[in-house]
């Protein structure tokens, strides 16, 4: 739980993400009497008691029209995926954001599988080469290179003079009724089935962070002054058999598969983030023991 201190209220833009850990981070924001706006391209309402705008971030004048001449201390991006979206945020948001949080993820770290929790050092953002010729559009490329396309926005607003930006590893989320990925119920089917649950030869642990908490952390960091890249992770790596024990339900059956396609929560290579910078920083993180069973608990409550 982060440790709270006294905020007058602010005005606040939230990009995409109204949904699943998104969604709570904006309750956190009304809550606390901040004025929010959320910007997507209308495909679904905003929550209660925010504004709405509607535009596609990717196009920069419509982006520029929907937004007129409004300023906000804090805006938090949920859906950069790559650096042409990034390039796009920066040039719009420069003069307009006190303070730019962009929902980064772990798997900017995939080439680091030292066996080890890995600091933010481990990958500097000003040190990333950023290619705007790759085909970012292709939603096959993207997806095939989700790490490098989180790495290579970082590494525009980097490289921004001054811009005031914190890129937020976020590690692998677990938890909540409205878990929209599948990755629990594939277990829990399994486990009914008898079917068996394939997992790498080497079946690496991963850092994980409960859907609640990475609200909490996001609504924090609003709240700070600090910027750059920040490890998110609850304590206490989980591995696959862990999961599975939490969800329980029928003896676990496991099929090692060396080449092709394993299941989600199982790892060819180490996800670990060491969370020390957040922790000095002043965000008191929980231990994945604390809420491991009840997050898997709620999450196959609301896929029934």
């Amino acid at each position: 739980m982060a440790n709270d201190r006294t905020q007058k209220a602010r005005n606040v833009l939230v990009i995409g993400g109204n949904r699943y850990f998104g969604k709570r981070l904006i309750t956190r924001l009304v809550t606390a009497g901040d004025h929010v706006t959320v910007l997507n391209r209308g495909s679904s309402p905003p929550p209660p008691g925010t504004d709405h705008l509607v535009a596609d971030r990717d196009d920069e004048a419509a982006l520029e029209a929907a937004l007129g001449d409004r300023t906000f201390d804090v805006v938090f991006d949920q859906v950069c995926y790559t650096p042409r979206q990034a390039a796009v945020a920066l040039r719009v948001f420069a003069e307009r954001a006190r303070r730019y949080v962009m929902t980064s993820t772990v798997e900017v770290y995939e080439y680091e599988d030292s066996g080890v929790p890995v600091p933010e050092a481990a990958v500097e953002p000003g040190s990333v080469a950023v290619d705007l010729h790759l085909p970012w559009d292709d939603a096959e490329f993207l997806n095939a290179h989700y790490g490098e396309g989180k790495r290579q926005a970082e590494a525009v607003f980097a490289a921004a003079p001054g811009f005031p930006y914190v890129c937020v590893r976020v590690a692998h989320v677990l938890g909540g009724a409205d878990d929209f990925t599948g990755r629990v119920a594939h277990y829990a089917d399994r486990l009914r089935s008898g079917e068996p649950i394939a997992v790498p030869v080497l079946n690496h642990p991963a850092t994980y962070i409960n859907v609640d908490e990475i609200a909490d952390f996001l609504f924090w960091t609003a709240g700070q002054d600090f910027t750059g890249p920040v490890n998110a992770a609850s304590h206490g790596p989980l591995t696959t058999e862990d999961i599975v024990a939490a969800i329980g339900g029928g003896p676990a059956r496991y099929r090692t598969v060396e080449v092709g396609e394993v299941s989600p929560f199982s790892f060819r290579r180490s996800y670990g983030m060491d969370n020390t910078r957040a922790a000095r920083l002043g965000f008191t993180f929980s231990h994945t023991g604390d809420w491991l069973t009840d997050a898997v608990a709620e999450t196959l409550k609301g896929s029934n």
